[in-house]
């Protein structure tokens, strides 16, 4: 196999994208990002390609995020490569969102973080039975980004809010109940879909000959969502106008049908940076009135304060790099956040 980190190829009018850093989990790096990003501008001019199918080698992870280790060293370093790396991941994020052709996302095992960012950049997201979904950015003193302001909030129940905050992974079936994809694939069905891609006849327009084909291959549902039974208890937990309010909410939970799963809730909660909690709380209420570059411009705006100010860098020293898995948050106590410290990160920000 190539030692490229991107594979790429074009056969029968489709250009492929094949995320191959497989022992990293396919975390981006930003020669991923611009070699994506190159191909994709590349491709949006040229007649001979019609569809793009971005995928992953590897059989644990699509994507499981950003090559976070790497921003940790550079901004240790005290170089720019972590500034470059947002801003041009956020860049092709954006891109994605608007390219003028169908794009394919077919993923399988873990989609996380800045795999989320391209997964649902993607015009037709095609998922299998073993996807997990997460945006588990609280857990590293992060808050959700590449997006996630706008799609997150967007989702039913206030489900986004609950996994926005708590970082919890979702499965296939609920990921398309949810609307953060549109199709399931058989993971054994992968390697046909692909051959019938390479013989398509491109006789109507690229959308319907996607469409027809994955009718013939795929479904629009799974049975067995795991959170589909807690959605209104979600909805009415994450209700609340606060973080300290919906931890309230859960602690009082009296239902003895949600009673363990309202506590796994709250220990969740309370072992993620409670600064990054109340950010991410507040950039997920902001971007349910945010359209879509709007919402980038304010995680962009977050950002650039994050690294300086935020838990990240404690947050990957203790899971990532010392690995002693006992961050020091600051502060570290849920009642300790200042709300105007929290506000102060949104100074300066305007929807124009």
């Amino acid at each position: 196999m190539s030692d490229a980190t991107v594979l790429v190829d074009v056969r029968n009018q489709v250009g492929h994208l094949v995320l191959n850093r497989p022992n990293g989990l396919n975390a981006l790096s930003l020669e991923m990002i611009r070699v994506i990003e190159e191909r994709l501008r590349e491709w949006e001019t040229d007649d001979g390609v019609q569809v793009v199918v971005l995928r992953a080698n590897g059989e644990k992870a699509f994507c499981a995020g950003g090559d976070i280790r790497a921003l940790y060293d550079s901004y240790a370093a005290g170089d720019e490569l972590h500034r470059i790396y947002f801003d041009e991941e956020f860049a092709l994020d954006r891109h994605l969102h608007d390219y003028p052709k169908p794009i394919v996302a077919l993923m399988d095992g873990y989609v996380l973080g800045g795999g989320m960012g391209l997964a649902q950049g993607a015009s037709i997201r095609v998922i299998s039975e073993r996807v997990r979904m997460a945006m588990p950015e609280t857990a590293i003193g992060y808050f959700p980004d590449v997006g996630a302001s706008h799609f997150l909030a967007r989702l039913p129940h206030n489900v986004g809010l609950y996994m926005g905050l708590t970082g919890n992974q979702i499965n296939a079936a609920d990921a398309l109940a949810l609307g953060l994809a549109d199709w399931h694939l058989p993971r054994e069905r992968f390697g046909a879909f692909l051959d019938a891609l390479d013989v398509l006849p491109w006789q109507q327009s690229a959308i319907a000959e996607l469409d027809a084909l994955l009718n013939e291959y795929a479904a629009k549902s799974l049975p067995d969502a795991e959170l589909e039974g807690f959605y209104s208890t979600i909805e009415r937990h994450f209700t609340y106008e606060g973080v300290n309010a919906i931890l309230a909410s859960l602690q009082r939970e009296s239902d003895p049908h949600y009673q363990a799963w309202a506590q796994a809730t709250r220990n969740t909660l309370e072992s993620r940076s409670p600064l990054a909690v109340n950010v991410a709380f507040e950039a997920l209420k902001r971007g349910q009135t945010l359209n879509q570059h709007q919402a980038f411009d304010l995680e962009l705006h977050l950002v650039k304060q994050w690294l300086d100010r935020g838990d990240l860098l404690e947050g990957v020293r203790a899971l990532i790099v010392d690995k002693d898995k006992e961050p020091r948050w600051k502060p570290a106590r849920f009642e300790e956040v200042d709300q105007a410290k929290v506000a102060a990160f949104f100074d300066g920000f305007s929807a124009a």
